[in-house]
């Protein structure tokens, strides 16, 4: 099983990187980024483990390695790299409190049939990631994709959050 895992993460390297279709510089950001986002994930998710049940679980690490791997795809290539150590803390944390937390609280959650926490580890890493892009994304990182946006909103570019902000309050 472990092995599996271990292809996932490498495998996961090639589909982020392999984004820009050249060996680019942008190839090498967005793999390191992958990597680094994944790995904090990873350590985060433990760190939460150890901290709620004194002891830290392999299944708990794999899982804060599928939200790092979640949340850092759609910003691997456009965020610095400080941006996706921030995105593995975000991936590693706030999944982790949904399932281990919210999911017990919310009775909605006690009528999903979700054993193996995939809602938490795609659908809420996935959200955590998109909204990271709109905070996140450098000018630099997106002009390396020929994207037309300047960046995101730690670049002054608050475009992104508002409009997800409108959605959400229009729900």
């Amino acid at each position: 099983m472990l092995m599996e895992i271990g292809i996932l993460w490498v495998g996961w390297n090639g589909f982020n990187g392999g984004d820009p279709y050249a060996a680019s510089p942008d190839a090498g950001a967005a793999v390191l980024n992958t990597n680094v986002a994944t790995a904090m994930s990873l350590l985060v998710w433990t760190i939460c483990d150890l901290i709620a049940y004194k002891k830290p679980a392999v299944i708990g690490a794999v899982q804060g390695m599928i939200t790092g791997l979640v949340a850092i795809t759609p910003a691997a290539g456009v965020v610095a790299t400080w941006g996706a150590i921030v995105i593995g803390i975000l991936s590693g944390s706030i999944p982790w409190v949904t399932l281990n937390i919210l999911a017990k609280k919310v009775k909605l959650f006690h009528h999903v049939d979700d054993v193996l926490g995939v809602f938490h580890t795609h659908c809420v890493a996935g959200f955590v990631g998109g909204m990271s892009v709109g905070l996140f994304a450098t000018a630099e990182g997106c002009a390396a994709f020929g994207l037309t946006n300047n960046g995101g909103a730690i670049e002054g570019n608050w475009k992104q959050v508002t409009i997800l902000v409108h959605l959400l309050a229009n729900l």
